[in-house]
């Protein structure tokens, strides 16, 4: 059984689907997890919901990023905050769109990492570090030129990152997710047109759960996970194994 014996974990993203479970799983499993958000609003109803510590910050900003991170014990931190951007092609895309899902989801991880690695190295704990990075930067998906692009180099981020910070015990993994159908994903992915090929090329030939992508990410944050980094794992059904 995983028990982080109350280790202090923080979560970015953690109002969101996944972000939310990953918070309620680390937390049955022992954790002290720190929900961070943008909003205090949001975060505090979910504080209310599960008890957590909470902690605002906008990771496209360094000084807000800095602000929140650098005085704050860490044993362990998951990249959940992230941005889907649009569906388009090269020829089609807003670069303006593609800037921001850059700045969400690949400078925001980093930033984070960047200031979260300090404090880990400072209290000299060790620690784990889990991107959540999606199947979109393992295998070519058609409108997925700016999301694709921002994973991909989250996961490059993720194997240069387990490299430097390896010698002080801290390990860096991704996880690489397939589509979990929520409200957000179903006006494009629910579309039979689209999701109906999709999953007939997906072995396992379903949508993942949030639990489903959840529960791998508090594994490689656990000492169960204790000789693993620099791995980029697919949750994905099969699906980048074709």
């Amino acid at each position: 059984m995983i028990d982080f014996n109350h280790r202090p974990v923080l979560v970015t993203g953690a109002t969101g689907g996944i972000g939310g479970e990953i918070v309620r799983q680390l937390t049955t499993a022992g954790a002290d997890v720190i929900a961070s958000g943008q909003t205090e609003e949001a975060l505090t109803a979910f504080r209310d919901e599960t008890g957590v510590r909470m902690l605002a910050f906008d990771v496209t900003s360094e000084e807000s990023v800095r602000d929140a991170l650098e005085r704050l014990d860490l044993y362990g931190v998951v990249n959940c905050a992230g941005f889907g951007g649009e569906i388009a092609t090269p020829m089609d895309t807003d670069i303006e769109i593609f800037d921001k899902v850059i700045a969400i989801n690949t400078r925001g991880a980093l930033l984070v990492t960047k200031y979260a690695a300090r404090s880990m190295i400072r209290l000299d704990w060790g620690g784990s570090i889990v991107n959540v990075s999606s199947q979109a930067s393992l295998v070519a998906l058609p409108g997925h030129i700016s999301y694709g692009a921002s994973k991909a180099a989250l996961d490059s981020i993720t194997r240069v990152s387990a490299l430097e910070l390896g010698k002080y015990n801290i390990r860096v993994n991704a996880v690489n997710p397939t589509v979990v159908m929520t409200p957000m994903s179903a006006w494009y992915w629910g579309r039979e047109d689209i999701g109906g090929p999709f999953l007939e090329q997906m072995p396992l030939g379903r949508w993942a759960t949030e639990a489903e992508i959840a529960a791998p990410i508090v594994f490689l944050l656990s000492d169960a996970a204790s000789m693993i980094t620099g791995v980029s794992l697919p949750i994905d059904g099969g699906y980048s194994s074709r």
